[in-house]
């Protein structure tokens, strides 16, 4: 009886807290939630578009204004970065946990690639343009007389 008097009453734990606390393990369940959903639907936006996910980073009517030798050069350049990247991702899928990180790394640059590439072929069929052929008569690179 002497030590409860000289301190006064004790509260409760249930008074002790906050009358609008929220629970620390609902509120990681919740942020989990959110962020699934967020992963689900950035996941999801890719499949809708026609050329892929990298639609987002690259303009549509970027080469609408190049000619054939244009469209055959920058073809080449992008075909060559391609290979560049997916070496690049092999390399780091070999070592263990390189897979994670080879996909956030590259990833990104490898879906704007091939989706440039995806430009570069519609304009050049748009354009009548051969991207195989050397460079020399294309139809698009004469002059109107």
């Amino acid at each position: 009886m002497f030590g409860a008097d000289r301190n006064g009453p004790q509260p409760e734990a249930s008074v002790a807290r906050a009358p609008f606390a929220f629970p620390r393990r609902r509120l990681v369940r919740v942020f989990d939630a959110v962020l699934v959903g967020a992963i689900a639907a950035v996941a999801l936006a890719g499949c809708g578009f026609a050329d892929g996910p990298g639609t987002l980073i690259v303009d549509p009517g970027r080469y609408s204004v190049y000619h054939c030798n244009d469209l055959t050069a920058r073809s080449k350049s992008l075909l060559a970065r391609e290979q560049e990247l997916r070496n690049l991702m092999d390399k780091a899928s070999e070592g263990s946990g390189g897979t994670v990180i080879g996909a956030l790394a590259y990833r990104s640059d490898y879906e704007a690639v091939k989706t440039e590439q995806k430009l570069v072929q519609r304009t050049a069929a748009e354009k009548k343009c051969d991207l195989v052929a050397p460079a020399s008569n294309f139809q698009s690179d004469q002059t109107i007389r």
